[in-house]
């Protein structure tokens, strides 16, 4: 019980320091994770084991890491270094094409097709965050598309702040769609046994009709903002071209078959066996090799801020664990929801969404996974919907606060890098309501198809 305490007190705590700002977020986790380490595993568990757990590396050693032989994966404890490394590889890749002017030439060829018009500009980039985060993960994308939503603004004259926070959403929604989309999705489709298909075909359409609601009120949430001040441009010709973002063609060449093999390794990576981490690892060494002598100054590059802001996250949430603070919260939806199918549906997706608003959904959606199972072995519920729910409850949720989702971090200090810094307050004023929205949705949504 005292362990309990003290870990959703340290927790409480970090979360406290976080939405203050007064310290950078990556300080206030890893001291955190000190403060767990220290007190709920060393005084009140006096486990060393938890520890162990916790930490979790020599889980990196294992076969079953880098490679599952039709096993599954029910995710780690603690530290998730297999989206460690993820992260890692992606933002090694990214670095890479960024470089070669990839992404930045991928986004001036929209801007250029809608005329570089501000409202059709922010409609297709959003359209853009969606479908890509389908494919390639959520950071992966606001890493780039934040990147050169900033670069356009100081162009055309207009806030970059909404339009990153529109792209965030979406590519949260984006990555609820498919299994490689988010890593709930890949936590829950390795442990249960469901297939890139079987994603789509659910998820994904849950996701297609949330994106028309999006679409819709980002468009009314943020058009007077963005059309403040915003430059009538008039003159194409003294825009850059898109062939100007390409720094060298030869870069830019390896950078795209870079991608398209990490695309096809990630929708493929059921049938392959080959885990998120042995991906990650792949296209970062495949893009530190054909760098070259620019290798080192890619490495440079990584936000290693935002990597151990989440390897302090990790530890702090395996304190609720260990201590069995998340398998209460789990444990509630068994006792009040009865054999009431419809009420169990209305929990889960509920729970799921506010808990993994404040943490992070990647643990929730491994602690809920057995919560499910037996309730779908006790009442006879179809544990598939079970799943989709849990899913969209976990995928969507995250958005409504600034670290409920790896996608949010990433595009905030993308932005406070350049100067735009995003409080707490507007961004929750901006994202909960459309939060909200797409968890009701999704809710109704598997009520009818599925009741």
């Amino acid at each position: 019980m005292l362990a309990q305490f003290m870990a959703l007190g340290i927790f409480i705590a970090m979360f406290i320091f976080i939405v203050t700002e007064k310290v950078e977020r990556h300080i206030v986790s890893l001291i955190s994770a000190l403060l767990t380490i220290v007190f709920v595993f060393g005084i009140g568990m006096q486990s060393m084991e938890a520890i162990i757990e916790t930490i979790s590396l020599n889980s990196i050693f294992t076969k079953e890491f880098w490679h599952l032989s039709g096993e599954t994966s029910g995710g780690s404890t603690g530290i998730n270094w297999e989206t460690i490394l993820f992260i890692f590889g992606m933002m090694v890749m990214v670095e890479g094409m960024a470089k070669a002017g990839f992404f930045r030439w991928l986004c001036m060829c929209i801007a250029k097709l809608v005329r570089y018009k501000i409202m059709p500009i922010f409609m297709t980039f959003m359209l853009l965050s969606t479908i890509l985060s389908m494919f390639i993960d959520s950071i992966t994308v606001i890493l780039f598309l934040a990147a050169v939503t900033i670069e356009l603004s100081r162009l055309l004259k207009f806030k970059p702040v909404p339009m990153i926070l529109a792209e965030v959403f979406c590519a949260n929604l984006g990555g609820s769609a498919t299994m490689c989309g988010d890593p709930p999705n890949i936590i829950i489709g390795t442990s249960l046994g469901y297939s890139f298909t079987d994603f789509v075909t659910n998820t994904g359409v849950i996701a297609a009709i949330s994106l028309v609601a999006v679409l819709v009120y980002f468009y009314f949430a943020f058009k007077k903002e963005l059309l403040t001040d915003a430059a009538a441009v008039t003159d194409y010709q003294s825009l850059p071209s898109p062939s100007s973002a390409i720094t060298n063609k030869k870069d830019f060449a390896v950078s795209s078959v870079i991608f398209i093999v990490a695309i096809l390794l990630l929708v493929t990576h059921a049938m392959t066996g080959l885990t998120v981490s042995s991906i990650g690892m792949l296209v970062a060494v495949a893009t530190l090799i054909m760098s070259g002598r620019h290798a080192i100054t890619i490495l440079k590059k990584v936000d290693y801020k935002t990597i151990t802001f989440f390897i302090g996250l990790f530890v702090v949430i395996g304190g609720l664990e260990q201590t069995g603070v998340l398998e209460i919260i789990a444990g509630f939806i068994g006792k009040i929801s009865g054999g009431n199918e419809m009420l169990m549906i209305a929990i889960i997706i509920w729970l799921s969404a506010i808990a993994s608003a404040f943490v992070d959904n990647i643990p929730f959606a491994t602690t809920m996974i057995p919560i499910i199972k037996s309730l779908s072995a006790a009442y006879g519920v179809d544990l598939s919907v079970l799943a989709w729910t849990l899913a969209m409850g976990t995928d969507i949720g995250g958005s409504a606060t600034p670290i409920g989702a790896s996608a949010n971090v990433v595009g905030i200090a993308t932005a406070a890098r350049e100067g735009h810094i995003i409080r707490w307050g507007y961004y929750c004023k901006k994202m909960v309501p459309a939060t909200l929205m797409v968890v009701l949705v999704s809710m109704l949504v598997i009520y009818l198809r599925y009741l």
